[in-house]
Formats: C-alpha cells, structure tokens, sequence
C-alpha cells in the first residue's frame, strides 16, 4: 500500500479542469513533434542529392535503411533512458542530439559521411517519438486523454506537407547544393527553439516522479500545477478521489527487459506490436507504393502523381476526425472496426479501373488508415502500459512496428511482380484482420481510465 506521504499523483491530475496547463504541455509536444521532420525529409534530400551526383539506387537503399535501423535503436535505447531518468530529461536528450546530428548532416562532406549521421539521426528521433506520445498520456486528465493525444498527432502529421512546401520554395531561390543542407538546418533551428521553450517550461512528469519513490519532488511539481489552474480558474479545484488501483509500484521501476516477455506484460507487448505492424504495413505501403501501383495499372506518370495526391489529402482528414470521436467509442471496437474498414475497403479498391473511384475510394481508405495510425501511434499503444514501463513497453512495440518495415517492401515488390495490385492488398487485409483478432483476444479497455487503472489491469 502506498504510505501516508504519497502524493496521489494520478488522482490530482485527472481532477484538473481543462485549463493553459493542458494547452502549455500539448503545445510543447504537438510543436516538438510538428519539427521532428527529418524523416520526413528523406525522399526529399535524396531528391536533390541524385542531381547531384551525389547517389545511386544503391546508396538510396542504404540511407533509407540506416535511418530505419536507427529508428528501431532510438525506439529501444530512448524508452529504457526514459523510465530510468524521467520524461523532461530525455525528451530534452534526444531533442539536443536530434538538432545536432542535422546541423552536422547539413555540412557533410559527402554521401558516406553523411548516411552514418543518418544512422544517428534516426536513433535521436525513433527515441524522440517513442518519449514524446508515450509522455504525453501522464499529463492529460483520463476522461479527455485520447482526444489530447488525438490533436498531437494531428499537429505532427502536418510535417509532412509543411516540408514539402519549404522543399518547393527552397528550388526556386537556391540551387541543389544548398537545398538539401537548408532542408537540415531549418527544422534544426525550430527544434532549438522549442526545446528552450520545453527547458524552461515543461514539467517533469509527477506520475514518473511517485513512481520511483520521490514523493517530495512529486508533491512540489503538483502543487505549482494546482496552484497554477486554480489561479486561472479562480475556483477550489475538486475533491481528490483517491482510488484503490494507485498503488505503490515503486518496487518494479527496475524490472528488466525480460519481463516484457512474461504473463501481463507479454500480453501487452503483442497487443501494441500487432498494433504497430498493422500501421506501419498499411501506412508505408500506401506512402511508399501507390504511385508504382498505379503504373503497373497502366495509368500515365502525371495521372499516377494526381491520384497519389488526391488520396493522401484523406491523412489530415482521417486524423482530424479520430480526434473528434476517440473519446466516444471503446478502444477495442474502435480499433477492430478500422481494421476490417482497412482490409475491406482495400480489397475492393484494388480491383478499380476508373479514375473516379480509384480518386473516391482512395480517399476514404486513407482516412480510415489515418484514424488507425492516430488511434495505434499517439493514443493506444502508448497508454496500455503502467508508469514504471511506458517508455520502453511504448519502445520496444515500436522497434518491432519497425522490423515490418524494413521486410514489407521486399513481400510488395515480390507480389507486384507475381500476383498484381491485388496481392498487395490482400496481404495488407490479412495483416489487418489478424490484427483485429489480436486486439480482440488481448486488448484491454482503457477509455476513460486513469494511467494507474490500467496499469493494474490483468
């Protein structure tokens, strides 16, 4: 049982009436994530690089690679950094090696230097992103969390189009040879601004605090933020109900990676890794592969560029409308509907000839995939876990989403060549409903429930 001094962290928090505090921390970590773009820079740089001179298919494949497995190291190395040593520090960590490793990428001397501060770029940001969605579910109040974590993603998934507009720019007024050093050093002077901002004003998590044992520093965290939203709303805060699953879990805060392996955590393990395959599966084939796919349909080049641009508009609207209903419909039957959405929708797209209902049909599947990425990425996978394993239960689903992207596009091209368009999509189907089984036979809810109820979930 917890002793009288405990802070009651979780019970205080989830109390709070919304208020600037929310909107402070959402603002640090939807503007962190909106500048983590160095990823999605890639085709972009290798763009400029290629005319250049710079590189051949082969060393594209090994940029793209390495940034990859850094991505899977980050994800692990940043969620054990992260439960050892707090949320603020190591968000402020890897954000430091993140600016740093693409000022020194903007100023490579040439292709091979440049692929290993790749390496480490990927390894500061897959830790960045495991740190920041998996973080942000500590601060927000239980009954609002998802649509919270719903709005982050959104705010983050818009660096995508926001890059490829200051690419454009940049090819008007400043040749290759600086475009692509540019494309480094602008998110790296956001990225400093934010983490001074985040230096400054970001608390330390007061749920990571009483989790390891520092109730004194807990105690003074939640009392600023009290005092804080009490000013604003120039009320009494409501009563603190202080319920019987926060317990002591100061004891487990060392256990080691091989209990992940093991009875409830294993559970959670597979469920959020299943999770994560399905999203990455779906979500890069799509990015990476629909412009190929529509080639092989015999649909020209610019018609191809059209359709692909078309249906990734669904992306901002998917995640837009994930944030208006995440908190409205059960965590389970939210996420087996997506999927058999997903698997059903992209059946019968596979099979369309005409540009309408490739253009129609493409759009409502991508927002059905994007509502799925916000729902895995930013929401679920990052809750289903206890304090004292967040970060590197979040990290290490993560790293296994990652594997399956590294050897899905080896299966696509192989089907593309063997079976067609249609191959693609009934792997991506079967992926899905296997995924929807898994949530079925292993998910938990975790709607509107305190961190430290689910932590307590068996």
């Amino acid at each position: 049982m917890k002793n009288d001094n405990s802070p009651f962290a979780g019970a205080r928090l989830d109390r709070l009436p919304t208020s600037k505090f929310h909107w402070k921390i959402f603002a640090i970590v939807g503007f962190a994530l909106l500048t983590c773009w160095s990823n999605a820079i890639g085709g972009l740089v290798l763009a400029q690089l290629k005319v250049i001179g710079w590189t051949n298919n082969s060393q594209t494949a090994l940029f793209t690679s390495l940034s990859t497995a850094g991505m899977f190291f980050g994800a692990l190395i940043g969620g054990s950094i992260g439960d050892k040593y707090g949320r603020k520090k190591t968000f402020l960590l890897f954000e430091l090696m993140h600016i740093i490793t693409m000022l020194v990428a903007a100023v490579s001397p040439n292709m091979n230097f440049l692929m290993v501060v790749r390496f480490f770029m990927g390894l500061a940001l897959g830790a960045l992103l495991t740190i920041l969605f998996a973080s942000f579910t500590e601060y927000m109040p239980s009954r609002s969390r998802g649509t919270w974590s719903s709005r982050i993603s959104f705010v983050g998934n818009w660096s995508y189009p926001i890059c490829s507009l200051i690419a454009m720019l940049l090819t008007e007024i400043v040749a290759p040879e600086m475009n692509w050093r540019l494309q480094f050093v602008i998110p790296a002077l956001l990225s400093t601004f934010i983490s001074l901002i985040a230096w400054k004003a970001f608390p330390e998590s007061p749920r990571w605090l009483e989790s390891k044992g520092r109730y004194a520093d807990a105690e003074k965290v939640l009392t600023n933020i009290e005092n804080e939203v009490s000013k604003e709303t120039n009320s009494v805060l409501p009563e603190i109900h202080k319920d019987k699953s926060e317990k002591n879990e100061e004891e487990k805060q060392n256990i080691s990676y091989t209990e992940f392996f093991k009875g409830n955590l294993l559970k959670r393990v597979i469920l959020g890794s299943f999770a994560l395959i399905a999203m990455n599966v779906t979500q890069y084939t799509l990015i990476n592969w629909l412009p190929t796919m529509f080639l092989a349909q015999g649909i020209d080049l610019k018609k191809s560029v059209f359709l692909n641009t078309m249906n990734m508009f669904g992306a901002p609207v998917g995640i837009f409308i994930a944030t208006l209903i995440m908190d409205k419909i059960p965590r389970k039957v939210m996420g087996i509907g997506l999927l058999s959405i997903m698997a059903v929708l992209g059946y019968i797209y596979s099979f369309q000839r005409s540009m309408l209902m490739i253009s129609i049909l493409g759009f409502f599947l991508m927002i059905s995939v994007y509502m799925f990425v916000c729902y895995a990425s930013a929401v679920y996978v990052p809750e289903i876990w206890p304090t004292y394993a967040k970060l590197r239960g979040s990290g290490l689903c993560n790293a296994i989403g990652r594997i399956s992207g590294i050897i899905v596009p080896f299966i696509v091209a192989k089907l593309l060549d063997s079976v067609g368009i249609t191959g693609v999509f009934i792997l991506l189907g079967i992926t899905c409903l296997i995924t929807a089984i898994i949530i079925g036979i292993f998910g938990i809810e975790t709607r509107g429930k305190s961190v430290e109820e689910i932590g307590s979930i068996k």
